[in-house]
C-alpha cells in the first residue's frame, strides 16, 4: 500500500509513521524541510501550497493520502484539487474539540452534534469536515475523517505551563504551585499517540471507513488533579495545585477561551465502540501514568527540550495571586 503523508513528523504522526513502517507500507512523508527523522520512509520536499506541487506529484498514485496539517475549508479545496482521481482514500485530521459539550454523564460518540462556539480552531476544521461531505455528494471524493481527542507523545498535555513547554514540570520540581482549572474534578481522556496509532492504521485502506467519521481515544477517564498528580509524579515530586476557574483564566489571558471553554473546561468521555468494531486490534494499553513518565523521560535526556517561558511564570504567579 503506498501512502502518503503531508506531515507525518509530529506529536500524533511520527508514532502511526513509525506504525505504518512496521507494518511494511510503502510511505513517503510530504514537507517542507525534506526531514528524514522516520527511517525507511520516502521523503518529498515540498510545500503542499506551493502551485507547483501538482506538477512535481503527477507522477505518483496513491492509495491512501493523509493531511496532518489541514485546518481549513481552504486546505480541503485545494486537496480536493490536488489528489481527485489521485488516491483511493484521503485522510482529513480533524478534532474532537468539534463536538458540542453536553451532559458530562454521557459520552460522546460520532453522532455527537458538531459545534464549538467558542474556538475558531474547531469551527474551521468543522467546515472542512463540511466540505469533504459536499466533495462526496458532487463527486464521489473518497474521505474518512478522523478527530483525534488530546493525544500526546513527546508533548506535556497539561492545560497551563505544558505542551511544548516545561514550565509547570519545572515549578512542579521546585516545589511551586501549579493552576489546575475549576475544581479538577472534571473528567478527561488523554491518549497516547502509540495507542491512537493502531487504531489509525487500521483505517488506512480500509473500504469500510470509506466516507465516515472516528474519533481514537483511550477509555481512561482521569480528573484533572489526577493528571496534574501524575505528571508531578513521573518526576518524583508532588503537585502544589491551587484551583482556578476557567472563567478568570479567560479573563485573564483570552487565548485560553477556546482550549478551555470550547473544550477543556468540561467532563469528556468516549464512545469508541465504532473504531473498536473497524479495527478489532486497537487496544490502549498505555495508561496516563506509564505514558507519561515516558514522556517526561524524552524531555529529561535533552535540557535542550526543557523550555521554561518566563510569561507563563508570570501568569500562573499573577492567576494565583488574583484569584485568592
Amino acid at each position: 500500500m503506498k501512502i502518503l503523508f503531508i506531515g507525518g513528523t509530529g506529536n500524533i504522526s511520527s508514532s502511526v509513521s513509525r506504525l505504518c513502517i512496521a507494518k511494511g507500507m510503502e510511505l513517503w512523508l510530504l514537507n517542507r524541510s525534506g526531514t528524514r527523522d522516520i527511517a525507511h520512509a520516502n521523503n518529498l520536499q515540498l510545500d503542499i501550497k506551493s502551485p507547483d506541487t501538482k506538477k512535481q506529484l503527477a507522477s505518483h498514485q496513491w492509495d491512501v493520502v493523509v493531511n496532518w496539517i489541514a485546518f481549513t475549508p481552504a486546505d480541503i479545496e485545494r486537496d480536493i484539487a490536488l489528489f481527485s482521481g489521485k488516491t483511493a482514500q484521503y485522510v482529513f485530521i480533524s478534532s474532537a474539540s468539534c463536538y458540542q459539550k453536553h451532559n458530562p454523564n454521557d459520552f460522546i460518540t460520532e453522532r455527537t452534534p458538531l459545534a464549538n462556539p467558542f474556538w475558531e480552531y474547531s469551527r474551521n476544521k468543522i467546515a472542512a469536515e463540511q466540505r469533504l461531505h459536499r466533495a462526496y455528494l458532487e463527486q464521489q471524493f473518497p474521505y474518512t475523517i478522523v478527530r483525534p481527542s488530546h493525544t500526546y507523545s513527546n508533548v506535556i498535555p497539561i492545560t497551563i505551563g505544558g505542551w511544548h513547554e516545561y514550565t509547570t514540570v519545572d515549578r512542579m520540581k521546585k516545589g511551586l504551585p501549579i493552576v489546575v482549572q475549576d475544581d479538577g474534578t472534571s473528567l478527561w481522556t488523554v491518549t497516547h499517540a502509540d495507542d491512537f496509532a493502531k487504531g489509525f492504521v487500521g483505517l488506512l485502506g480500509n473500504p469500510q471507513a470509506l466516507h465516515e467519521d472516528f474519533h481514537i481515544t483511550s477509555d481512561e477517564a482521569l480528573s484533572w488533579n489526577e493528571i496534574y498528580k501524575l505528571t508531578a509524579k513521573a518526576v518524583n515530586c508532588e503537585a502544589q495545585i491551587v484551583h482556578v476557574s476557567s472563567k478568570h483564566i479567560c479573563e485573564k489571558d483570552p487565548d485560553y477561551i477556546g482550549s478551555l471553554l470550547g473544550d477543556k473546561a468540561h467532563s469528556t468521555r468516549f464512545d469508541n465502540s465504532k473504531i473498536k468494531q473497524l479495527v478489532p486490534e486497537f487496544v490502549c494499553n498505555i495508561p496516563f501514568a506509564a505514558g507519561i513518565k515516558r514522556t517526561l523521560q524524552w524531555f529529561e535526556a535533552d535540557s535542550s527540550c526543557q523550555h521554561i517561558n518566563p510569561q507563563t511564570n508570570t501568569f500562573i504567579e499573577e492567576l494565583i495571586a488574583t484569584s485568592q
